[in-house]
């Protein structure tokens, strides 16, 4: 159980403002990391010597490490103090930055960017608990839209200045772009965050309940991050790992339920609006990054565009997401329900408009549906944010919060990974089915003006026509992901209206 917070009136109206400007700086730190790498996840790929699957370890790994580790956010406040916590997570998550830029493999880039995710998995619940305990009620979409405005800074900062510096130098100093933010933040926050008063003492961490979760998390991360390459569950690896991810989950379920004192209180999930904004979120999260991984891959693989271009076009989502945020705090408050399927609807819109792509997509058709994007994460985030905890009470914004957070990060790992395995997937098949009418045999590739280039009688014709069949195939499995992102992003809808919004917040 959490420790009821002090409530805003210990909190004088002149310094709400101060707090929010520091935490949302805090939680900037955090999105221009994520944002940031998914970059030079190309240039990285290179220099590593890793498959496509492989390096987006490099993102999927960071947000199972953060999944890990969000759960125990609002117990670590409640026995540290929420002043210390941000400050050893932004100390961490910094040194994290600076190991990841000077890391020498893609098992040691893999195991900073761990490092990196535990670290600043409190920056983000923390900093909104704390938005949530500092501000009246009436005020909480206004402060949120405002936190919302810092955290979208670092989706636009992180990818501009990432791929003129990634371009300019190394993959590596994209990392180190991130050290004077982290100094910064950690300055603000030990002059602004106070102290809470003196509470009574936590009780000791559940560590059987976390255990479970953080196998049940890992296990069903491995299995999908992995799965493609083991041929599923024709692998033993795969078996091990579904067994063990469903086996953890029983315990952890059963454990929380049956414990005097679980790791989460089951108590939380009678809450109406908290239980279905969690399946919300879920889906939410899933939303969330897919497009930062897939789109710099495409974009340079397919059509070689250089690092900074594709910064430049990865920021333009985040200044849709700005733009949202302007006009997301009066619609949330006229009708939180019809704002947050609004911004599923420019999700899934999106989506639908990518899967219609083809291989000589345009620096126009990627802006306006990136920007798109952006605008409905940041229509969905604040009104999704009200649905969620509209009901909740005091002594519990620490936990709800984390778990909130810890189900998002963990969903759009999940998704990563899925998606890749479908854009692989449909690599190996398509490739296949394109190759067939490339034939000695047949009439067309005896032709000059049909065949150009890939003359098959000779190696380069072969080399040449073997990397345009890829190239098509990778393209028809992107196509096929953006098309299962579109179909996700139509789901939430019926279930929004299930919500029952307290009068002051609809």
């Amino acid at each position: 159980m959490t420790i009821a917070s002090p409530g805003v009136t210990t909190v004088p109206a002149s310094h709400r403002f101060i707090i929010l400007a520091t935490v949302s700086s805090a939680t900037m730190l955090y999105a221009m990391a994520i944002t940031i790498a998914n970059v030079v996840l190309p240039q990285m790929r290179g220099a590593l010597s890793a498959t496509p699957d492989q390096v987006a370890w490099v993102i999927t790994f960071n947000l199972v490490a953060t999944a890990v580790m969000t759960p125990v956010s609002g117990w670590l406040s409640n026995r540290f103090g929420r002043r210390n916590v941000l400050l050893v997570g932004c100390a961490g998550f910094t040194v994290a930055s600076v190991l990841c830029g000077l890391a020498d493999s893609l098992g040691a880039l893999v195991f900073y960017r761990v490092l990196q995710g535990a670290f600043g998995a409190p920056l983000v619940p923390v900093s909104q608990t704390i938005i949530l305990d500092t501000f009246p009620k009436e005020q909480h979409s206004m402060a949120t839209a405002l936190w919302g405005v810092g955290v979208v800074m670092g989706p636009i900062i992180g990818p501009t200045f990432g791929g003129f510096i990634a371009e300019e130098y190394s993959w590596r100093w994209v990392f180190f772009m991130i050290v004077p933010f982290g100094i910064m933040t950690f300055v603000a926050i030990s002059m602004f965050i106070q102290k809470r008063p003196v509470r009574p003492p936590s009780p000791p961490l559940d560590w059987l309940g976390f255990f479970a979760l953080a196998a049940a998390l890992a296990s069903f991360q491995f299995m999908f991050d992995r799965g493609q390459r083991n041929s599923w569950f024709d692998s033993p690896e795969t078996i091990i790992e579904c067994t063990v991810g469903f086996l953890a989950l029983y315990i952890f379920l059963v454990h929380i339920s049956t414990a005097q004192r679980p790791f989460i209180n089951p108590r939380l999930f009678l809450n109406r609006n908290y239980s279905l904004g969690l399946f919300l979120a879920f889906l939410f999260g899933m939303l969330n990054f897919v497009p930062l991984v897939l789109m710099p891959s495409m974009l340079q693989d397919l059509r070689g565009y250089p690092d900074s271009t594709i910064g430049i076009l990865l920021a333009i989502r985040g200044a849709g997401n700005l733009l949202s945020f302007l006009l997301v705090i009066r619609l949330a408050q006229w009708n939180a329900k019809l704002t947050l399927g609004f911004g599923f609807m420019c999700q899934a819109v999106s989506g639908y408009a990518i899967s219609q792509f083809d291989i000589n997509m345009t620096y126009f058709d990627v802006a306006w549906t990136g920007a798109l994007q952006g605008l409905g994460i940041g229509m969905s985030w604040v009104p999704l944010t009200l649905i969620m905890f509209s009901t909740v009470k005091a002594e519990f914004l620490d936990d709800a919060s984390a778990i909130f957070h810890m189900l998002r990060n963990f969903a759009s790992s999940l998704f990563i990974s899925i998606c890749v395995a479908v854009v692989i997937r449909s690599i190996y098949i398509n490739s296949a089915e394109l190759s067939e009418p490339l034939s000695e045999f047949s009439k067309m590739m005896s032709w000059p003006w049909v065949t150009g280039a890939m003359d098959l009688n000779t190696v380069e014709g072969l080399t040449a026509a073997s990397a345009e069949v890829r190239r098509q195939a990778a393209m028809i499995g992107y196509i096929n992901a953006f098309r299962l992102y579109a179909i996700l992003a139509i789901l939430p809808l019926p279930l929004i209206f299930l919500a029952r919004m307290p009068k002051n917040n609809t």
